[in-house]
């Protein structure tokens, strides 16, 4: 038995295959009206290696000018993004321990030779609400650590219809993705991955 870090909790198979297929054709929807978006690192302006976009009254975003924010509208169409669907608020309810709704659910796709590196996720005003990361499509190594940087970390596989919770003692622990396992979901007809995390932004 893998210990994971407190308040970290990874919970394998959650979702079946019809409701992984089914949120698939509910996130293809999503894209449609707020198209996938390359982010790029503050500063240096970087690509990062996954494409990205969001639904909720707010969607996390970074370019090289601003960095790290979020905000009511997409960067590059300019329009609200679309609402959070119920199926995701239904998980969030039953999983996340939270009073509150989420107000951004982050949608990646990651190509069969994307990664992450190891990052916090803190441009939330409220960290007392855990996010919420929902796996489809292949496989990937994902790792974390502790709270800082140097933290010695440990590495496990997430499949698809896997859900990981970042709450409590564990919420701003460093993770990332080192690499995707190409062609262990027949999911995604053309491979890859998809990541939604749910996150609660305001107190």
């Amino acid at each position: 038995m893998m210990l994971l870090p407190n308040g970290i909790r990874h919970l394998p198979e959650y979702l079946d295959r019809p409701r992984q297929e089914a949120l698939v054709e509910t996130i293809r929807a999503i894209v449609a009206e707020a198209p996938l978006f390359v982010p790029a690192m503050p500063g240096t302006g970087k690509p990062m290696s996954v494409r990205m976009t969001n639904c909720g009254s707010l969607g996390w975003v970074t370019d090289k000018e601003r960095g790290y924010r979020y905000q009511e509208i997409h960067p590059v169409t300019g329009r609200p993004w679309p609402a959070i669907p119920d199926e995701l608020l239904a998980l969030w309810q039953d999983i996340a321990g939270y009073e509150k709704p989420p107000e951004a659910c982050l949608v990646n796709f990651y190509s069969d030779d994307a990664k992450m590196g190891l990052h916090q996720d803190r441009d939330e005003k409220d960290l007392g609400a855990p996010v919420l990361s929902i796996s489809l499509g292949n496989a990937c190594l994902f790792r974390v650590g502790g709270t800082t940087r140097t933290d010695r970390t440990l590495s496990f596989k997430l499949s698809s219809g896997d859900i990981v919770v970042l709450g409590g003692a564990g919420r701003l622990c460093f993770h990332g993705v080192d690499r995707i396992y190409p062609a262990t979901s027949t999911l995604l007809k053309n491979g890859g991955r998809i990541n939604l995390t749910l996150r609660r932004v305001n107190p």
